[in-house]
């Protein structure tokens, strides 16, 4: 079983990499393998509505966002973390983030998605809620933990100092890990819920 944790922030060893890192710990200890990619340090465009993907199955620039989907389409489960940027996730995260769930069109039922987000003081729950759309989106069950997902500190290494955060971090790595193996049982026993072929409405009169 394995986890691929995204890490959004330009700062490599960043609060929200201290974050990310505890969660490691304890997916280790449940046996679950993890591999960490940092794009936050990375040049990466949004999406331009080409319609490329929709032929091919992958975004049109061959950058980290196909690496990303590559991965996680081999994966269980997907941890994104962010640094809060004026209530927001950061650009750079967000622009990856909707280009892999757009392009990438292998199925995302019952791959646990779990988000966290750092910030020094406000806007973390706005960030988490906007991770967690992607999820939701795609038949995704989505990790919870002891309160809403994030970490508080300024400068690098901050976070260190919030007791309730990393041991929110745990608690969640723990749940997710819960959740992707009992989902593997149930896979083996039951198989995927059935799914309808999609139907797409929209409201122009």
């Amino acid at each position: 079983m394995k986890v691929l944790i995204i890490n959004g922030s330009p700062r490599k060893n960043g609060n929200t990499a201290l974050a990310l890192s505890e969660m490691e710990k304890i997916f280790l200890e449940e046996g679950i393998e993890t591999e960490t990619l940092h794009i936050g340090n990375k040049d990466i465009r949004g999406c331009m509505a080409c319609g490329s993907c929709s032929k091919t199955g992958k975004c049109v620039f061959n950058d980290i966002v196909n690496e990303i989907s590559e991965k996680f389409e081999q994966s269980d489960g997907l941890v994104v973390g962010a640094p809060v940027y004026y209530g927001s996730a950061n650009a750079t995260l967000v622009a990856a983030l909707q280009r892999v769930f757009y392009s990438s069109h292998f199925d995302k039922t019952m791959k646990v998605g779990a988000a966290i987000a750092s910030a020094r003081r406000g806007g973390l729950t706005a960030a988490f809620d906007e991770m967690n759309k992607f999820f939701t989106i795609s038949g995704m069950p989505v990790a919870s933990g002891q309160y809403w997902n994030g970490i508080h500190g300024a400068a690098p290494g901050e976070g260190a100092q919030d007791a309730e955060g990393l041991q929110m971090m745990r608690t969640l790595a723990r749940n997710m890990s819960f959740l992707i193996k009992a989902i593997a049982d149930a896979k083996e026993k039951y198989g995927l819920p059935q799914q309808e072929p999609k139907t797409f409405t929209n409201f122009v009169r």
